[in-house]
């Protein structure tokens, strides 16, 4: 029993086969193990030995490993979003929809109270038919999640995808033509007979409740919409960030960055999935060389490169020295966003990353590229004002202009607006950072859950 009287819960976890989720799903399975819950996390057999390290209790959070089956269209071996172009993950998600027989077979020995899931549509209707509530656990921004309360098909134009659904809460949100029309991919076939917008229509229709992995502080009123929009209780997680990785950087890292002054080196990620074109990429490292301040750029080699040096502009290295450097393997992000001489974050405003430089003292440019991320950049622009977003140009591209003027208006000390925006994250880090409030909500998370199984 727990220290309130309720009993202790297992919880099964079935995440969307992509890093940006197996992590989020782990992290509050951490926290849910913490409190003394049996957690069975169902992840691709290659993915397991990957996250074994993020697992801070393996006596109560237990990998179920799934095979998961070759489908035409779909690279030998795939099993993660990671090794497949966006354009064929419509395969890998059909290819996952294959395993159901699989994790009937294992729901059926382990019987736990609930699972959580994010993109199995088919989940709700077999959790029902053993007896096990299906909860949908999101894993972006409520704010996002509250277009989904609005249908999308092939045959809308790019002016009824701008509609917002009715009742949204912001007016200052505003989809851009440009973004809607990137939008209509979810209209597309995603595998199975389901675009992408119906799969998770479909998967959260079906489920007792919506959780997310937010606070009322940030986004209160998109899970009040989602939850009228839906008529599912709306449960709140918390940011369920994974404590402070107090491992010390890489010697190179270090030596690197202690040439230059306490936050005065603008650090570049896009992410695991990123990947440019040559013209994306040369134009993005021009905007670097540009802003004429010290740089670090982490982004993996653009499409049709092996490396990241021999995509480079020509005369580019000679040119900024040992000011800048532009890296094509993996970085420590969340540890690089806390050494004191990195002043300023250029990122694609993805979810998880959007929590890790809340915590930050970084200075914040956002360049969204897709789906979520516009909404995330919106919120953190418009509402809460703690950063600002690269103008692009008609085609959606950046330009060295655009970016190298982003990031000297967020560096410059005299720049009241940007002054501003310091001040406004600072005090939104001081409330997030505060450890009853991620206590607080995992409390009342659990109660609210063990609640759904009375």
């Amino acid at each position: 029993m727990s220290k309130s009287g309720h009993s202790k819960l297992h919880i099964a976890m079935f995440p969307w086969v992509a890093y940006g989720h197996f992590i989020p799903f782990l992290h509050l399975s951490n926290k849910l193990a913490h409190k003394g819950h049996q957690i069975s996390f169902f992840v691709p057999k290659g993915v397991q030995p990957k996250l074994e390290n993020l697992n801070q209790y393996p006596n109560l959070i237990r990998f179920f490993p799934l095979h998961i089956p070759h489908v035409d269209g779909l690279p030998p071996g795939a099993e993660t979003t990671s090794v497949v172009p966006m354009n064929q993950q419509k395969y890998l998600a059909f290819a996952v929809d294959q395993t159901r027989d699989q994790v009937e077979g294992i729901l059926k020995v382990i019987k736990p109270e609930m699972v959580f899931y994010d993109f199995w549509f088919w989940i709700p209707d077999l959790a029902r038919q053993l007896g096990i509530l299906p909860i949908f656990y999101v894993v972006v921004s409520s704010m996002s999640m509250g277009l989904n309360t609005k249908a999308l098909t092939k045959e809308m134009t790019v002016e009824e995808v701008m509609e917002l659904p009715p009742g949204y809460p912001l007016s200052t949100v505003k989809l851009k033509p440009e973004e809607a029309a990137a939008m209509l991919f979810e209209a597309e076939d995603f595998g199975s007979g389901l675009s992408f917008r119906e799969r998770i229509r479909t998967a959260v229709k079906g489920s007792d409740a919506i959780a997310f992995r937010t606070c009322s502080e940030i986004e209160e009123p998109f899970c009040d919409f989602v939850a009228e929009g839906f008529g599912k209780p709306v449960l709140l997680s918390g940011p369920c960030l994974p404590e402070t990785n107090t491992q010390q950087l890489d010697e190179e890292w270090v030596s690197w960055l202690s040439q230059f002054e306490p936050g005065s080196v603008v650090f570049c990620s896009f992410g695991s999935q990123s990947v440019l074109q040559k013209d994306e990429f040369q134009e993005l490292v021009l905007g670097f060389e540009l802003c004429g301040l010290p740089f670090f750029v982490a982004l993996k080699p653009p499409q049709g490169f092996s490396t990241v040096e021999e995509a480079l502009p020509e005369g580019f290295q000679d040119r900024v020295g040992g000011r800048g450097l532009v890296y094509g393997g993996w970085v420590p992000q969340e540890q690089l966003l806390h050494h004191p001489n990195i002043g300023c974050f250029v990122n694609h405003c993805g979810y998880g990353t959007m929590w890790e430089f809340l915590l930050s003292d970084c200075q914040i440019v956002l360049i969204p590229e897709i789906g979520d991320q516009i909404l995330n950049t919106r919120l953190m622009v418009n509402e809460l004002k703690i950063g600002v977003e690269v103008e692009r140009g008609k085609n959606r591209e950046v330009s060295r202009e655009s970016l190298s003027e982003a990031i000297k208006f967020v560096m410059d000390k005299d720049n009241e607006t940007a002054n501003m925006m310091k001040r406004n994250h600072a005090k939104l880090k001081q409330i997030l950072s505060n450890g009853d409030l991620q206590e607080g909500y995992i409390n009342n998370f659990i109660k609210a859950l063990q609640d759904l199984v009375k």
